[in-house]
């Protein structure tokens, strides 16, 4: 081998390295495969004994299983490049894998297909966190939509005039822009974004009639902080009860009622949302919608706590419970 060949061999396995990729190869007839060190430590396999295509199989996650398995025995007649996206399971995490190739068996060498394992397990926790975010705007806008309409419908209901239900209107529209604006995450760290009471108050405040049934929304909970990491998360929580309340519970007919109130037990922060005077309340039916399932990840991986329901017949009955530590945070 002369000294450019060297150079280059060189420059390749540094190349290589540089890329984060591993090599593997796979032998189809005896069904061996070996890979390089980088390969046994993406996969948390010790280098020991012979391996074999399903040895390798039992690491891949069940539910990519058999994909990944019809995929490499389909890549022998694929002519060209390929690539196939997998979970393996460790045994610390779940890992995303890409195993990229050459098919077609007139390029098999010895019987033996070669290619590389890529760790894509950032670029797909990004991409998961992209189509959540899309979804939940997605979510938001259409219930932005909601309000607006179920605001409007409202207020014509306690207007003696177009001038009067304009200026109502507009006064909910407006709270609901504050609402906004106190919940957003302070810049430079400078603390919390509210107290608990002001929070819930103001999120609450374009629901409440203005003219025949004032006051019909009571807010009574304990003098707390809210961090400026919790308080999207409850802005959120109340947000979607609110919503749900306006389209079908108390706060959907003149004469409902809402009252929240809350106590400190030991470290959680118990939140009382009880509906009063409204439609009458049907237990739902079939699989959870995504505000529901919004609601249930929202309040475990932001605030640490629950949500529980009670569908009296007098109204719905909300629990939610928080970690006092998460809620200042």
């Amino acid at each position: 081998m002369d000294q450019n060949t060297e150079w280059t061999s060189g420059q390749l396995r540094r190349a290589i390295k540089a890329a984060g990729v591993a090599l593997w190869t796979w032998n189809v007839d005896t069904d061996a495969f070996t890979m390089d060190q980088r390969g046994y430590a993406l996969w948390d396999l010790e280098v020991d004994g012979v391996l074999s295509f399903e040895d390798l199989s039992a690491k891949v996650h069940p539910a990519d299983r058999d994909r990944v398995r019809a995929a490499f025995s389909a890549t022998r007649a694929v002519v060209g490049p390929y690539e196939i996206d997998f979970r393996i399971m460790s045994d610390v995490e779940v890992r995303w894998i890409s195993a990229r190739g050459q098919g077609s068996d007139e390029d098999i060498l010895a019987r033996q297909m070669t290619g590389i394992f890529l760790d894509v397990t950032g670029r797909k926790q990004a991409e998961e966190g992209h189509e959540l975010l899309a979804g939940e705007m997605s979510h938001r806008v259409k219930n932005l939509l909601a309000i607006a309409s179920g605001l409007t419908q409202m207020t014509s209901r306690s207007s003696s005039s177009i001038a009067d239900m304009t200026s109502q209107l507009t006064l909910r529209l407006t709270a609901l822009g504050r609402a906004h604006d106190l919940v957003r995450p302070l810049p430079g760290g400078q603390g919390k974004a509210a107290l608990l009471g002001d929070l819930i108050t103001i999120l609450l405040s374009p629901y409440d009639e203005t003219a025949a049934f004032a006051g019909r929304i009571r807010v009574a909970v304990p003098r707390m902080g809210v961090g400026e990491a919790a308080a999207t998360g409850l802005s959120l929580v109340i947000h979607e009860l609110a919503t749900n309340s306006l389209k079908y519970g108390a706060l959907s007919v003149g004469t409902g009622t809402l009252d929240v109130s809350g106590s400190v037990e030991e470290n959680n922060l118990m939140v009382t949302w009880i509906e009063q005077g409204g439609p009458e309340v049907v237990f739902p039916q079939g699989p959870a919608g995504y505000g529901s399932r919004m609601l249930d990840r929202t309040m475990s991986a932001h605030l640490g706590g629950t949500i529980s329901y009670n569908w009296t017949p007098d109204g719905a009955l909300v629990t939610l419970i928080i970690d006092t530590s998460r809620l200042a945070s």
